[in-house]
Parts: structure tokens; sequence; C-alpha cells
């Protein structure tokens, strides 16, 4: 049996699977999707005082939401449970069919495309337009200067995908607008898929426009990269050049429009949630002055001083382990969904096929069941004499089985070269107009993520 065809857990011998309770709250109408819109990290993490599985109202749609750590890792290695649920169904118009939201065959072709861009051998190839991009927007900054982090690594994170795995020379100009129609897009989604009242989003209301100029402007903006390839007539042997010759299951080349989906799905997942992730790093780092010393003490001792490089990654423990901490901490991923395909249970409780299925990485990474003082920063807590206590399913940032992102050690790279080339040469503090609270979307990040840098003695 492989780790993508995992059984569900069955009920007892002998006894029919319950109904899950139902979670408390809600409101009429809305149901629990009130809750999901007013304080949706603090509903989700309190949703485990009332069992492993509960069932949540969201307006018209009944979900089942799955809060303890080792059923969500059966779920995701379980065949009666897909890619699908609000989430995906929302992200949909984002995402089309690409390889983050296909299932099946389709799914297993797409990834078999983009898997060898992703080899261990071909990181170190693309370590070299990392660490440019690194020093470069380190070098943007002067000393005392604020800066809007988010923005600043958002478009770092796009110039490192689009130059690396999409060889995109030409990016200065579309990785500012990629970076504005992402945040408008990536919020107006999460309204969407917590309320799912189709009517309402045609209505011509601001918002909705805002929404609907910049889903318009990412897909062009794509479309202008796919037609400048095909153009030039040139196959680099990148990743871009693998999907426009890839090939359907009776060998034909595949359409326009899945290209198209799955370089937007390259996109977003290597400029959005790096960023998101990045993001957060250095607001902790804002507010954890020690961990902050203590990291530039190791990147000082790795590099003698020199830029930091993928070479130095690997005696960089302490950087690793602080990037784990942050992630467990504040995950830029908080919600995901799936789809049930099949009448079957979970916990020992009967889910109804075509349910769906919510659970919170955010919430099960701080889950005191799983982590000792749950709430607090600590990157010790990975070193390897005490990360054998931490529960393994409580923590994947980059999910399990066969839906495992493929990038991860594209991403993890990514993170630890540009967070070194930062704090080797500033330091980063918070400011009056700093606020490290969550803005919800999506994805996570700060609401306000503006520090200001100060140099490094002999920077």
């Amino acid at each position: 049996m492989t780790v993508g065809s995992a059984p569900p857990t069955p009920a007892a011998p002998g006894t029919d699977p319950a109904r899950p309770p139902l979670a408390p709250g809600g409101a009429p109408l809305l149901g629990h999707a009130w809750n999901l819109l007013r304080d949706p990290l603090g509903f989700l993490t309190r949703l485990r005082d009332g069992g492993d599985v509960v069932r949540l109202r969201l307006g018209p749609r009944t979900a089942y939401a799955v809060c303890d750590p080792e059923l969500v890792a059966t779920l995701l290695k379980s065949p009666d449970f897909l890619v699908g649920g609000p989430l995906w169904e929302t992200m949909g118009v984002l995402l089309g069919k690409g390889v983050a939201t296909s299932n099946g065959p389709l799914h297993r072709r797409q990834r078999r495309a983009i898997q060898p861009a992703f080899r261990m051998d071909r990181i170190h190839a693309y370590a070299t337009v990392m660490e440019e991009e690194a020093r470069a927007m380190a070098a943007r900054w002067t000393d005392g200067q604020t800066v809007d982090i988010a923005a600043e690594v958002f478009r770092t994170a796009t110039r490192v995908v689009a130059r690396s795995v999409l060889h995109i020379e030409s990016v200065d100009e579309r990785a500012d607008r990629l970076s504005a129609a992402l945040h408008t897009v990536f919020e107006g989604l999460y309204r969407r898929m917590i309320l799912s009242f189709g009517p309402l989003y045609r209505l011509p209301t601001p918002a909705n426009r805002r929404f609907e100029n910049a889903l318009a402007d990412l897909h062009r903006l794509v479309d202008e990269i796919i037609a400048e390839r095909r153009a030039s007539g040139s196959n680099p042997g990148d990743l871009l050049g693998a999907l426009l010759d890839d090939r359907d299951e009776n060998g034909e080349t595949v359409n326009e429009q899945e290209v198209h989906d799955q370089v937007v799905s390259l996109v977003v997942a290597g400029a959005e949630n790096v960023a998101k992730t990045l993001t957060w790093v250095f607001q902790l780092l804002a507010e954890h002055p020690e961990q902050e010393r203590r990291l530039h003490a190791e990147v000082e001792s790795v590099t003698e001083g020199e830029p930091v490089a993928f070479g130095h990654l690997k005696e960089l423990a302490y950087m690793r382990n602080l990037l784990t901490e942050s992630m467990r901490i504040r995950p830029a991923v908080w919600i995901l969904t799936r789809l049930a395909v099949v009448d079957t249970t979970l916990g020992g409780y009967r889910i109804p096929a075509g349910s769906d299925i919510v659970y919170s990485p955010l919430a099960m990474q701080r889950d005191p069941r799983a982590f000792t003082d749950h709430l607090t920063f600590d990157p010790d807590r990975w070193l390897p004499e005490r990360a054998a206590d931490v529960t393994p399913a409580a923590h994947a940032p980059f999910s399990v089985g066969n839906r495992k992102c493929p990038g991860d050690h594209f991403s993890m790279a990514e993170l630890a070269l540009i967070l070194g080339t930062v704090v080797a040469r500033w330091r980063l503090v918070p400011t009056p107009e700093t606020d490290g609270s969550p803005r919800i979307g999506i994805t996570l990040q700060p609401r306000r993520a503006l520090l200001r840098v100060e140099a490094r003695q002999g920077s």
C-alpha cells in the first residue's frame, strides 16, 4: 500500500458511524460563515474543543472540520478525499486546472511534467538567481529607511520564480503588476470561499470591480509570458519549455489553457507562498531580537563575512530551525479543504459523499496537545533532541503523500538565501506603523509589515 492510498479510519466493529457534532455558535442564514468572517483564526483553533470532527454550516452548505492532526494525515492520504471543496472551487477562477487543483490521471501527468524542474541537481543552478535577487533587494535599502517588507519580498520572490524555472528576464514591471494583482485577488477569494453566494459577486460594486480587474490583469500577464516564449521559438530546457512540449494521454500537445493554468499555479506557489512566509519571518525577527541576534551570529560564523551562498546552507542549522518554527507558528497557508468522493468514515464519524472537508494547518500547528508552549516562538524546539517529541502529523508545511509540494527544496533554499542575505547586512526593527496582527485572506500576512532597516557595522 502506498502513502497515497492509506484507508480512512474505520468505525469500531459492530457499530454504525455517528454523525459528527455540530460546532457551537453560528448566525442565522450565514451559519458558521459568520465566525469565519469575524474571527476565523480563533474560531478554527477553538473547534478542537468540540471534538476531532465537527460539522459546520457555511451559508447553505454543510462542511466537516477535522481538528485532530492524525486524522488530517489520514484525510490527506486517503483516496476517499480529493482536492476540492470551498477553497479549491474558489481558487479555480485563479488556478484553473493546473497541478494545484487537478486530481487523478490529470494531476499525475501534470506533476510528472514539472517534477524534473525541481530535482536537487537543478536547485543548485537556480541558487545563482536566488542569490542575485536577494542581494539586489538588500542593496536597494538605505540605513534608517522604512520598508514595506511584504512588498519587497513579494517582488523578489516573483523575480526568482520568473528568472529561474521560467527563464523570463523581462520581469521588472511585471513583478510589480503581479504583486498588486495577486494582493487584490487573494483578499477577494477569501470572501468568496466563506460566502458561497454567487449572485453577490456579479454586482458592479467597487470591491467586485477591483477583483475582476486584478484577476483579468493577472491572466493577461501570464498570456504575455507564454506568447513571448512561443514567438521567440527558443527552448532553454526550462520548466516553461517542458510545459509547452507536454503531451496528454493521447500523445497530443496539451492545449493552451492547460499551459496557462500550469504557469499560474507555479507563479502563485512560487511567489505568493514564499513571500508570505518571508514576511512573517522578518516580522517575527523584529519582534524577537534575541533570536535575530543568534541568527546573525550563526550567519557571520559560517560565512566569515562573505555573501551568503548556496554552499553555506547545510551549515546554517539555527536558520533551518528558525524557518521551520516560523512556518509552524505563522503559516502562510492557514485553511485548506478537501471533498469526499464516496460515502466514508473519518475518526469513526460518517462522512457522506459530496461533503466539504475543512482543516486548518494553523490550528494544528498551535495545538497544545502536539507542541509544548504552543504559542511561543521557539526555534530550538526543532533541535534533534527535542524535535523527536513533536507529533509529526501536526506540522507538514509542504503537505504529504501525492500532494506534497514538488518545489519544497526550491522554496527552502530560496527562503534561506534571502533571509541570510538580509540578516548579514541589516537589522529590521518595528516602527510605530508596524502592525503584526494577521491580515486575513486565502493566505496570511502581517497587517502592516513596515520595518526600519538599520545597517550592521561594517556592512
